[in-house]
């Protein structure tokens, strides 16, 4: 196998498929551990269900797949992400390792194609508590399912979550939103 280093991940050249997958995740809508499909496709189903299960045997969670069928050979993208630290090269190697072999037991896939696993980057959207601690201090835009405090969006500098609500520094103030009313909590390039 021939291994590249891409976005912090991993490609190697598997010799099969041909079709295209998106997962995304949307706080407020699903759990985090929900994947929701945004195209069918028949293998669609077989390879989250043979890709999801040897994430978690690896203490990772499946982010998302792509296949990009417009590319000679076509290329499978799988994002993971290690809940308990920063995704790593090694995560990736060992999740395209273990993926590889479930792909080619199960041989769904009948033409050949390039397999990347990789991280999914930085979330624009913020989920879990470790991603709370991670950008503090960050701009981020907080919108509410219903206006509190007379409005629907507030953006600012994050300095915190807690157990009922999220605090973000608004020009040298500090805000302090309840979580029961925030649909989502977004990093931005720059506060509004």
């Amino acid at each position: 196998m021939r291994y590249t280093q891409i976005r912090g991940g991993l490609s190697q050249v598997r010799h099969k498929a041909s079709w295209k997958i998106s997962l995304s995740q949307e706080v407020g809508r699903c759990p985090l551990f929900l994947l929701e499909y945004c195209m069918t496709h028949p293998l669609v189903p077989q390879i989250i269900d043979l890709a999801k299960p040897v994430a978690e045997e690896l203490g990772l969670e499946l982010v998302g797949v792509v296949f990009h069928t417009n590319q000679h050979p076509p290329v499978l993208r799988v994002d993971i992400r290690n809940p308990h630290e920063d995704t790593g090269l090694s995560d990736c190697e060992r999740m395209s390792r273990a993926l590889e072999a479930s792909l080619d037991s199960a041989d769904i896939i009948p033409d050949a194609y390039d397999l990347q696993v990789s991280s999914p980057g930085i979330p624009r959207q913020l989920t879990c508590d470790r991603e709370f601690v991670s950008f503090k201090g960050f701009p981020v835009t907080v919108s509410t399912s219903e206006p509190y405090d007379g409005k629907q969006e507030w953006s600012g500098q994050l300095i915190r979550r807690d157990e009922t609500k999220v605090y973000i520094n608004q020009k040298g103030r500090a805000i302090g939103i309840p979580r029961s009313c925030i649909a989502t909590v977004q990093l931005v390039d720059e506060p509004r």
